[in-house]
């Protein structure tokens, strides 16, 4: 297993994404292909006891920078460490590309590079969302590759998300739900009223529409919504749960009595930011395009970057690419 590795990608490159890179060819054996700067990235590993990992460099002298736009830096960059490492995958020199660089230039590079799985309209960039339910998460997907979609593509997220629930997080009968302003089928907007009837003829667990309540507390494992909504749902999820755990921070410090609460209840409040700690799953896929493609957050440290490498050999071992195009026609 060969995964590549956009060492300079992520607002905290190189030194995150090395140190990453030396965690998981040592945790999981495989070999991390470092793409990006020669000199730059032997600098790093110097730092690490790299003695007998198969960490070999793969020279890309440009890199795709966070605030670029992302088609165009694409096409004029040829040389950067996205486009090299997806230039890898099509040619199976990798078996399956990791960045926490510029999302967008992930999805530019990929379809440039790789193009879609036959039958695939539209891919999707999916997340994983934590829930009270027993599990402690679902699947939502799109959060942000495409901000405009049709009815049929809801339908194509919704398959790739069941195959990815089913074959990597290991759920047998994934529900499906769709995100909406309301339980009942005739609310929300006109797509999502063209698309339950799709859904609910697709050879899914689908058990209708799903208000954003409804996604924290786990009613469904799958999650499907156009990227701009999903997106929006996402980032505002992230800022309330930022701000419930800095003023909690506040007022523990605030009251003597709390502080002595906090400490007593330590092994809870843990357990409870490391569920809601992304870095846990490290990265998520970008369904639809012909290879796998792993985006982990733009923050991501070393653990955040060692997990995303292990959720790229699982996808990758699990044949997800060949699973979603065998089962565009059945679901």
């Amino acid at each position: 297993m060969k995964i590549a590795l956009d060492a300079m990608g992520g607002d905290r490159a190189p030194e995150a994404t090395v140190h990453g890179a030396v965690w998981a060819a040592r945790d999981f054996g495989l070999t991390i292909q470092l793409v990006g700067h020669p000199g730059v990235i032997e600098a790093e590993l110097v730092k690490h006891s790299a003695h007998g990992l198969d960490l070999p460099i793969i020279p890309a002298n440009e890199v795709v920078e966070m605030n670029e736009p992302p088609a165009a830096a694409v096409k004029s960059k040829k040389d950067s460490s996205m486009v090299v490492a997806i230039r890898a995958v099509k040619a199976g020199k990798s078996d399956a590309f990791v960045t926490a660089g510029n999302s967008g230039g992930a999805l530019a590079a990929a379809l440039f590079g790789l193009g879609r799985i036959k039958g695939i309209k539209r891919p999707a960039l999916s997340t994983i969302f934590p829930t009270n339910a027993e599990r402690g998460y679902c699947f939502l997907l799109d959060v942000g590759a495409n901000t405009d979609v049709r009815p049929e593509h809801l339908l194509q997220f919704a398959l790739m998300g069941c195959h990815y629930a089913r074959r990597v997080l290991r759920i047998p009968n994934p529900r499906v739900g769709l995100l909406s302003t309301g339980e009942e089928e005739d609310k929300g907007n006109t797509l999502i009223q063209a698309a339950t009837p799709l859904l609910k003829a697709g050879r899914l667990n689908f058990i209708g529409n799903v208000e954003g309540k409804d996604v924290p507390a786990g009613l469904a494992d799958v999650i499907v919504t156009d990227g701009f909504t999903g997106n929006v749902y996402l980032k505002g999820a992230e800022g309330v749960a930022r701000m419930i755990q800095d003023r909690l921070e506040r007022e523990i410090k605030a009251r003597p009595l709390a502080r002595l609460g906090a400490l007593l209840a330590r092994g809870a409040l843990r357990a409870l930011r490391t569920t809601l700690d992304y870095r846990e799953f490290g990265g998520v896929p970008l369904l639809g395009v012909n290879g796998v493609v792993i985006v982990a957050h733009g923050r991501s440290d070393a653990y955040a970057i060692r997990n995303a490498i292990r959720v790229a050999r699982q996808t990758a071992e699990e044949g997800l690419v060949q699973a979603i195009e065998s089962g565009l026609g059945g679901g």
